[in-house]
């Protein structure tokens, strides 16, 4: 249902889907979605700020969902469960900022608000009047007289996520340049009969309370023109470094299979595996994987850890594989891939998002949507140690195996691990 700017309808779903869309192409700018939790039209703190850094309020009730291109078109997705929103919270701010540009470059920039159990649209805004502006409110949700509703808002602000989050009572994280250094200054010649004051012992004041870490808002989106990031230089040098990946299942595509001839489906049986095949410092190399029950280990060789077998594709679990960011020096390097297991036979129309989130630095995010072959297996991420500092380099190579060799063997060959293979299963 199209609404006009300032208009309103009931909410009558319980859980609802917030997709913010817009049309991708050359010189269109990406776009991310947010939400603020508002009591008396403030945030109580600055976990009541939901986004790609802060993707899960503490209640629950509102999470941040990720990205799935398809079809030329890009939505960024939040869920919020209104059953669950605290009664404090009186609205939820539902906005998007515009990462490399203005909104004046997004087309058919738009949101909706969809019953999440069955996927029908309950509302819809479509944002026409965008020029400079780098962040957007959308819309809202908001309580009245014991129901929810949403408000097509269609406010715009020049001064970005920043600047719209520290409106609504945001600390966000904003670097200074380091002051210069000051001069060195003397101290004055101290006369010699002049005795030494004695010191007077004086107690120490208790120590402040530290202060609230303010919320930071850098990412990095890896990309054919900009395909390596340094984990140090985004802060990830320590803790854990987590990989998630999730899918959006699509009933039928049309793809390299079609034209073909062959008709391709993706079914919701879909299983798409994530793993890691490692080289550590002391020579010793092999595979984190499902395939086999290889899930690895956190705190001992390969310091890589594969936490169970998902096959939803859901951002919330979805495939999750973690790295112990303290162990750096043990590694040489490592390849982050996915292959196919069941569901599907290329990953041609399969829409996919990698997310890199180091525990103390800003996420690293890229896209699998660009297969033009029948490939069941991808290298994602190629992560080199050097010098003490690890380096993602964005691969996204997918490769096609001969007939008879396993997708793993494909992967080695392909980037030199020289392991033996045998047959597994799960």
């Amino acid at each position: 249902m199209g609404m006009a700017k300032g208009s309103n309808i009931r909410i009558p779903s319980p859980v609802v889907r917030i997709e913010l869309g817009w049309r991708a192409g050359p010189g269109v700018p990406d776009v991310d979605a947010s939400a603020l939790l508002l009591t008396r039209g403030k945030v109580r703190s600055d976990a009541d700020f939901v986004f790609y850094n802060q993707p899960v309020h503490a209640s629950g009730a509102v999470r941040h969902a990720g990205k799935q291109p398809a079809g030329g078109t890009v939505t960024d997705a939040l869920t919020v469960d209104l059953r669950a929103v605290e009664p404090v919270v009186e609205t939820v701010v539902l906005a998007a900022s515009a990462d490399g540009g203005s909104f004046g470059q997004v087309p058919d920039l738009h949101i909706r608000v969809l019953d999440a159990a069955n996927g029908a649209e309950l509302a819809r805004f479509d944002s026409r009047d965008a020029t400079v502006e780098t962040a957007f409110v959308l819309g809202e949700l908001y309580r009245r007289q014991g129901e929810w509703k949403f408000r097509a808002v269609g406010q715009g602000y020049g001064s970005g996520l920043a600047g719209l989050a520290t409106d609504y009572g945001i600390t966000v994280d904003d670097p200074q340049p380091a002051p210069a250094p000051a001069a060195v200054v003397p101290p004055p010649a101290r006369p010699a009969h002049v005795p030494e004051p004695v010191p007077v012992p004086v107690a120490a004041p208790p120590a402040p309370a530290p202060a609230p870490q303010p919320v930071r808002l850098t990412k990095v989106t890896l990309t054919k023109e900009t395909p390596a990031v340094s984990l140090a230089k985004q802060g990830g040098t320590s803790g854990t470094l987590r990989v998630n990946l999730n899918w959006q299942v699509q009933k039928q595509f049309k793809g390299w299979g079609q034209r073909l001839g062959k008709a391709m489906a993706l079914h919701s049986d879909l299983d798409l595996d994530l793993g890691a095949l490692f080289e550590l410092n002391d020579g010793s190399k092999g595979v984190v994987q499902a395939l086999g029950n290889s899930f690895g280990s956190l705190h001992q060789p390969p310091y890589i850890h594969l936490d169970g077998d998902d096959r939803t594709g859901a951002v919330e679990s979805g495939e999750n594989l973690t790295v112990n960011l303290d162990r750096i020096a043990a590694f040489r390097r490592i390849l982050v891939f996915v292959t196919i297991y069941e569901g599907a036979r290329s990953f041609a129309g399969l829409h996919a998002t990698v997310t890199l989130q180091p525990q103390h630095g800003a996420p690293v995010e890229f896209f699998l949507d660009e297969c033009t072959v029948p490939s069941p297996v991808c290298a994602l991420a190629l992560i080199t140690n050097n010098g003490g500092d690890l380096v993602v380099q964005r691969e996204a190579r997918y490769l096609v195996p001969d007939r008879g060799v396993s997708m793993q063997r494909t992967l080695d060959r392909a980037y030199g691990w020289g392991l033996n293979w045998t047959p597994g299963r799960k």
